[in-house]
């Protein structure tokens, strides 16, 4: 089993990842899980069916008495409606501030269940056990959200877990969809940290068909990026803002295509490739590399249909409302080179500029 521990100024945890995790219920955090009065576990109604038996199994000894509240699949688990209910469902389970909350789903149960825990009689305890491998970065941090119409993650809280607990096993269940979601995340932690890690992902030949031993490792490496600067920067003033990379137009994507029309890894994809063009007029990437990574995603079957069918506006309309934007202005992640980022205000008509190049160079491809 791998372990490595985050220093988060308000709060230190371990991560584990490894196929017999769940066994941590009876030996780590017995202690932990029996000083609650009652546990809720939330979670994917998807992930529930498939799964859940495994996780009350590794609970079933407890002390503590364990409810499960079912949220609906993926982001439309992320609407106030949703928020709500969980939070009234505690409430009528007799919940109080001593008891604790178990995230059991994707990254954007993990979203959803953080922000219950944060603002859950001003913030109760909460683990993550992550069953994606998109949610190895998301699980991570204690950043908390749900969604609005008007964009994502707007309504949200920082507020760390108290552990968390990926098992490898169910990595397995993953339709290739997600197993090519979650890779998005992977591959943006090597853009900001390692050009030498960044080329050996994308000369990796099954990389959205990994194996488990090797999701194992690689997601670690990714964590430990992560940690390193949640430990740096927890509230996203200067740093931690490198983990936005690709977000700012991804997040749009996303938002324009329905949340859920395309996956959040898929639209990352999209806006990596979106910010390397930005990124080529800052001398830092060369356009032989920016191709290069559209070539590896369409090979990898991320498709780039989504910004031949809405307009740049469309997209400007969402970018405008990124939590980075100051005073009107587009500040992007951008990088310097590989492995090295930097924020950089964009005027709107050099991100429309951008925005007609990665039509140009994706015409005809990712279909």
């Amino acid at each position: 089993m791998q372990q490595l521990m985050v220093k988060a100024s308000s709060k230190q945890y371990n991560v584990h990842i490894g196929e017999d995790s769940f066994t941590l219920f009876k030996t780590d955090y017995v202690e932990l899980l029996e000083s609650a009065d009652s546990i809720a576990i939330i979670a994917d109604e998807y992930v529930a069916k498939l799964h859940l038996p495994k996780l009350l199994e590794s609970l079933k000894e407890l002390k503590s008495k364990v409810v499960v509240k079912t949220v609906p699949a993926g982001e439309k688990c992320k609407t106030s409606t949703v928020y709500m209910e969980c939070q009234s469902f505690l409430l009528q389970k007799g919940f109080t501030r001593n008891s604790l909350l178990i995230a059991f789903g994707g990254g954007a149960c993990g979203d959803l269940t953080g922000f219950v825990a944060a603002t859950y009689m001003r913030g109760i305890s909460y683990i993550q056990c992550p069953s994606t491998i998109l949610a190895h970065d998301s699980a991570v941090g204690g950043k908390t959200a749900i969604n609005l119409p008007e964009g994502k993650n707007m309504v949200g809280a920082f507020h760390q877990p108290v552990a968390v607990i990926f098992n490898s096993m169910l990595f397995e269940t993953l339709p290739p969809r997600e197993i090519r979601s979650g890779l998005a995340e992977l591959l943006k932690h090597a853009f900001i940290s390692n050009s030498d890690w960044s080329y050996r992902l994308l000369m990796t030949g099954d990389f959205t068909n990994p194996t488990k031993e090797w999701l194992e490792e690689e997601l670690l490496k990714g964590i430990q990026v992560k940690a390193a600067i949640v430990a740096e920067d927890e509230f996203e003033q200067s740093t931690r803002m490198y983990l936005n990379f690709g977000h700012t137009f991804g997040h749009a994507v996303e938002a324009v295509c329905g949340f859920g029309g395309l996956s959040h890894g898929e639209s990352i994809m999209i806006g990596m490739a979106y910010s390397l063009i930005l990124s080529e007029s800052i001398g830092g990437i060369d356009r032989r590399f920016t191709n290069d990574f559209i070539e590896f995603l369409t090979k990898n079957s991320y498709s780039f249909k989504s910004i031949r069918e809405h307009s740049f506006e469309s997209f400007l309309s969402f970018m405008v409302k990124d939590k980075k934007a100051t005073h009107g202005h587009l500040n992007f992640v951008l990088l310097e080179k590989l492995g090295i980022p930097v924020v950089s205000q964009v005027s709107r008509n050099d991100c429309r500029d951008a925005f007609e190049q990665l039509r140009a160079r994706t015409e005809g491809v990712g279909e």
